[in-house]
């Protein structure tokens, strides 16, 4: 139910759009008015989300650790995964944000059997997800990169060459670029895991499902205009350089397509602030990856600790309250007789 949901919203969204800029012909609210607003809500909410997070005071090292910490010299360390210097948490981002490096380790729990028919319980590789991940991802960023021609007059050489080489299969006419194949694939496996794994399954809700649809819807749309609709990228260059330069003009030959195209980037601008999708700026700031391991190195105080409050250990909360425990019934290391 909660896929079924999260579908019929994006479905709903595409109703409006069809409806709002086909049949009513709000082409210049749908071209301008809605896309303009998405983008300030977007980065208002982008910046307001990471200072927020920014403000938050971090006073102990918290990092997540996949490897040997830094100990005795002869203990071989390992640096990337377990850091202990600035620059070695340096390396661990780079290679988390751009390699996805704790994703790779990730695994499976599966149940065998020994020769004795005995189950024993596993752990194997299951670096799927991380592939996914890799394909979804990077596939992603190549198209929005390709996209930001339709914003530059004359296109910088770059992203021209990204374009060209992004399509360099030939495959058809139009070409079918090479990253739109990895992001339908990259989001539709993604979107499958959430169906056929029980456990992802179990915990998912309409916040997880939502925003694979959404993407989804963006997809498709935008390959539904490049390769069935085949719009015109000139009049749809004239209409981004209108929004840029407040020229408020919709040329009459868009195809309706590029209106819900449009449409559902702008609902996904407008949802990224505020769901999971923050990740994308939150890992620069996440604690349990841009801190390095030195906890056996340096010593840390809390610079909230109240100097009159004195520490309280179990023992003499034990000894102030040992005989209402004992007669709760509550387990105790030392019976009244034996403290008396």
């Amino acid at each position: 139910m909660k896929a079924i949901f999260s579908l019929l919203l994006v479905l709903a969204l595409v109703v409006i759009a069809t409806v709002g800029a086909g049949a009513a012909k709000m082409q210049t609210i749908f071209a301008y008015c809605i896309p303009g607003t998405a983008f300030i809500l977007f980065m208002v909410g982008f910046v307001c989300k990471i200072v927020s997070w920014a403000k938050r005071p971090v006073p102990f090292r918290i990092p997540t650790t996949g490897g040997q910490q830094q100990t005795l010299s002869w203990i071989a360390q390992n640096k990337w995964d377990n850091p202990s210097t600035g620059p070695q948490t340096f390396v661990r981002m780079v290679l988390e944000v751009l390699t996805f490096r704790s994703l790779f380790r990730n695994t499976k729990l599966v149940l065998r059997h020994d020769d004795g028919k005995n189950p024993i319980v596993a752990y194997v590789s299951a670096k799927w997800l991380w592939l996914f991940a890799i394909l979804f991802h990077y596939g992603f960023l190549i198209v929005v990169i390709r996209h930001m021609r339709l914003f530059m007059q004359p296109v910088p050489m770059p992203i021209a060459f990204l374009d060209q080489a992004d399509g360099i299969l030939q495959i058809l006419a139009p070409t079918i670029y090479i990253s739109d194949v990895l992001l339908l694939s990259g989001a539709t496996l993604l979107l499958l895991r959430r169906f056929f794994d029980a456990k992802v399954r179990y915990i998912s809700l309409v916040n997880d499902y939502f925003p694979l649809f959404l993407i989804l819807g963006v997809i498709l749309s935008g390959m539904y205009m490049r390769y069935i609709a085949k719009v015109d990228i000139m009049a749809i260059k004239e209409v981004i350089l209108g929004l840029l330069t407040l020229n408020y003009t919709v040329p009459a030959n868009i195809d309706t397509s590029f209106f819900v195209h449009l449409f559902l980037v702008s609902t996904l601008l407008v949802y990224i602030p505020f769901s999971k999708l923050m990740h994308m700026g939150g890992v620069f700031l996440s604690p349990t990856r841009n801190m390095p391991n030195d906890t056996r190195i340096n010593h840390y105080v809390n610079p909230w600790n109240n100097p009159a409050v004195k520490p309280h250990s179990y023992e003499s909360y034990e000894d102030e309250f040992r005989g209402p425990m004992f007669e709760a019934g509550l387990p105790l290391e030392k019976n009244p007789e034996e403290a008396a």
